[in-house]
């Protein structure tokens, strides 16, 4: 006779440890993704210029998506929090195998947006001033 005995469960420090570094690795490299796409400077690409390539719409398209991918995954600035965000994504998937999933996800995110406020105050400076929202009471 074989008895089954459930597996203990993880303490509860595990969990904690697992949302935060998945709202880390979201959160924090959000802006360094976004600081290296908006300042990359692509090298010229031969092929591109081709004039075969710039004849064809679907060409010029599949070819410059192409080059601006790689070109991306090239550049350490991108490819690092990228890889760090991915990361956090594996972290996610192993952590929602067990924590519950209608705590997990508005955990998770919640710090991520908070790390990434974190990250882009400390990135770009920015801060969040309610006197520069697009949005305008009407005046009177």
């Amino acid at each position: 006779m074989s008895s089954s005995v459930a597996p203990p469960h993880p303490p509860a420090i595990n969990y904690v440890a697992g949302f935060l570094l998945v709202g880390l690795a979201w959160g924090l490299t959000t802006p360094f993704i976004r600081r290296a796409a908006k300042t990359h400077n692509p090298p010229d690409h031969s092929l591109l210029a081709r004039d075969d390539v710039k004849a064809s719409w679907l060409k010029s398209k599949l070819y410059g998506a192409f080059f601006a991918v790689v070109d991306l995954l090239r550049n350490p600035r991108y490819a690092v929090p990228l890889l760090i965000n991915l990361t956090g994504s594996v972290w996610f998937f192993l952590l929602i195998g067990q924590a519950e999933l209608s705590l997990t996800v508005p955990i998770v995110n919640t710090l991520a947006f908070l790390f990434t406020v974190l990250g882009d105050w400390w990135v770009d400076k920015k801060v969040i001033d309610r006197s520069e929202s697009p949005i305008r009471a009407p005046t009177k």
